[in-house]
């Protein structure tokens, strides 16, 4: 993209979707893409598909829906067309309610393209970085009838690398939104050279590639709580590990599980460190959702946390030894970045978005070696003084510097 865009149409189907849940890492992008394009002087508006059809949102109702996302402002009540509407959820409910109080414009699926062609100025540029509201129907009437160029980001290729630990219907879902990307983008922004090479890789067999850029993510490392939420049972006086993210497959929760077990078998009870675990339950996972249930350690030396804020996990991570991540895959990785942030050592899997991501900071340890997970965890478990790592040098990167080079390309 060479023009500077004369006004930018920023997709926020995917955090009105989510409204009132805690948010995940793609929700932050989307945020600070709200964040960014509301401190520019482009105008900017915004997109968001409800269960009713499409709404429009100016300037000032993205600002107000930015309060009510951040909590500023409560959610409003439903109206009579979300109640109407069956299998919502009520803070769905709510949020679609606000979001058409305070539209500018509305319209049936089928009339989006007239509805954007009478409000949006010629030169504007359509960004989608939530992974969802990709359908031809948007898409074409984007492209083909509004005239808007399109930048989409795509956060990672997993659903087609690592198919064992998606929903079955997740790899050809996923395959279906790259392709039509593939048709319309002019831009394909990355969160990584890692995700540009594998997008490139999925999309050549299937004819020419958009442009592509990579601009790492920004990190806003959060401020730790004064308390920190420790659960019943825990003991102050024995050594922590804390693991954040969603428990899914992919995220390997289960090889700490019997990591601990082993540790248990021969580890003195007042000695043996604690596991924190830190996410909400995802998917396709009965077996570690059982251990979680009933394994004897649960309670004692192993915690499930749910529901955390942001700055209650900060306050965990800063009175642990170490952050554990033993994930079989990732996007981009932003808890391990921040626990760096936050001067707490990281053992990660190898994976190469985290040498890319985290470079030299991190303890490397291959999940094949248990022997070595096992052994660095002791190490740290038994030293307090190996807390003074590479990590009080790590210095996250910043939305400033992703923003300096992709709105120069918007």
């Amino acid at each position: 993209m060479t023009e500077p865009a004369a006004a930018r149409l920023l997709d926020l189907t995917r955090l009105v979707s989510r409204a009132a849940r805690l948010p995940t890492g793609i929700d932050r992008v989307e945020l600070a893409y709200l964040d960014a394009f509301l401190a520019d002087a482009v105008p900017v508006f915004g997109l968001v598909r409800s269960a009713w059809g499409f709404l429009l949102l100016d300037r000032q109702g993205l600002m107000a829906c930015r309060r009510k996302l951040s909590g500023q402002d409560p959610w409003g009540q439903p109206d009579m067309l979300s109640r109407l509407r069956p299998g919502l959820t009520r803070s769905r409910q709510r949020a679609e309610s606000d979001m058409r109080r305070i539209a500018l414009a509305r319209s049936l699926p089928a009339r989006l393209g007239r509805m954007l062609i009478s409000h949006l100025p010629a030169g504007t540029v359509y960004v989608n970085v939530g992974h969802a509201n990709l359908s031809d129907r948007v898409l074409h009437a984007v492209r083909s009838e509004c005239g808007a160029r399109i930048a989409v980001m795509i956060h990672d290729t997993i659903p087609l690398d690592f198919p064992q630990y998606q929903r079955e219907q997740t790899p050809d879902t996923f395959r279906s939104m790259l392709k039509r990307v593939q048709r319309h983008a002019s831009l394909i922004l990355c969160n990584s050279a890692q995700t540009r090479d594998d997008v490139i890789r999925h999309m050549q067999p299937f004819g020419p590639v958009p442009d592509t850029m990579v601009a790492h993510l920004g990190v806003d490392v959060p401020l730790p709580e004064d308390v920190a939420p420790f659960p019943t049972g825990f003991d102050s006086n024995r050594p922590c590990f804390t693991t954040v993210g969603t428990i899914e497959p992919r995220k390997n929760h289960i090889f700490l599980l019997d990591l601990w077990a082993e540790m248990a078998a021969t580890w003195p009870a007042d000695r043996m460190p604690q596991l924190l675990i830190c996410g909400a339950r995802g998917w396709n996972n009965r077996e570690v959702f059982a251990r979680l249930d009933q394994d004897p350690l649960m309670g004692r030396h192993v915690f499930e946390m749910p529901g955390l804020s942001d700055r209650q996990i900060a306050a965990l991570l800063v009175r642990s030894r170490a952050a554990l991540f033993p994930s079989f895959a990732e996007g981009f990785g932003l808890p391990p970045v921040e626990a760096l942030a936050l001067n707490v050592p990281v053992i990660c899997n190898s994976l190469g978005i985290y040498r890319e991501i985290l470079g030299d900071y991190p303890i490397y340890a291959n999940v094949e070696d248990r022997y070595l997970w096992g052994n660095k965890i002791e190490m740290l478990a038994t030293d307090q003084h190996d807390r003074q790592c590479a990590g009080s040098r790590f210095k996250p990167p910043l939305w400033q510097d992703h923003f300096n080079a992709v709105l120069s390309c918007l």
